[in-house]
């Protein structure tokens, strides 16, 4: 039998390690596009390590991943910086959410969906009209993500939704930031009942043209939202 000698307990280190990495990361990204974790609010290392319940390696670590993300700055010794969400960033980021998401839903279409595909996408409109009779935003802006990422994941195309999940994610703070500013989505809940009636015909036209007017709406109800609360850049 071959020796191991320590090889073993440093591999299970390793493994916890990164582990511990991955952690951090989810938890620390999921509070800063939730803004739980505000733009321009600074951390230091040692802070979010006994919040998480870890040492400062892996979350040394995790923000250094959320740097590369553009979503923290990080300053040796200072810990990190919740960088603000930028109007410029976001009107490119739609730029490529409208064409991504537009191609999707005509692909959507044209492929056809089966009935318990389309009565998925119908039971998140009925949720989006069911969260605005309660007023609910929060509640509202949740089915609305899950009809948007059911809608790329039904397109069939791997890529197309990995790419399009990251450009969503970077979104969703600034889409949480101004919730509450945006006029009541009446109109919004239309276009997406709409965009299901497109997908049931079978018209790759109508959906992609439906969608691509929805997200350029989005976008600049957004940039315009976020202009008025002079954002700064990144």
């Amino acid at each position: 039998m071959p020796k191991t000698g320590h090889a073993e307990p440093a591999r299970l280190a390793a493994v916890d390690r990164r582990s511990q990495t991955l952690r951090a990361y989810d938890e620390l990204r999921r509070r800063i596009l939730d803004n739980e974790m505000p733009a321009g609010a600074q951390y230091l290392e040692q802070t979010l390590a006994d919040e998480l319940g870890m040492s400062r390696t892996p979350v040394r670590e995790a923000l250094i991943r959320l740097s590369d993300e553009r979503l923290v700055g990080v300053r040796p010794r200072h810990g990190a910086r919740i960088l603000p969400v930028s109007a410029a960033d976001m009107a490119e980021i739609y730029e490529l959410l409208t064409a991504l998401e537009a191609m999707a839903a005509r692909r959507v279409a044209e492929r056809g969906l089966n009935s318990i595909q389309l009565t998925r996408l119908e039971a998140y409109v009925a949720g989006m009209e069911e969260a605005l009779a309660r007023d609910d935003l929060a509640g509202w802006s949740a089915h609305d993500r899950n009809f948007h990422n059911a809608l790329v994941e039904l397109s069939g195309n791997r890529r197309l939704a990995q790419v399009v999940a990251m450009f969503r994610d970077q979104a969703h703070r600034a889409r949480m930031q101004t919730l509450a500013l945006r006029p009541k989505p009446t109109q919004s809940n239309r276009e997406h009942a709409a965009l299901v009636t497109a997908i049931r015909n079978r018209d790759g036209a109508a959906a992609f043209e439906i969608h691509r007017r929805h997200r350029q709406d989005a976008g600049r109800m957004l940039l315009k939202l976020l202009a008025g609360q002079k954002a700064e850049g990144l």
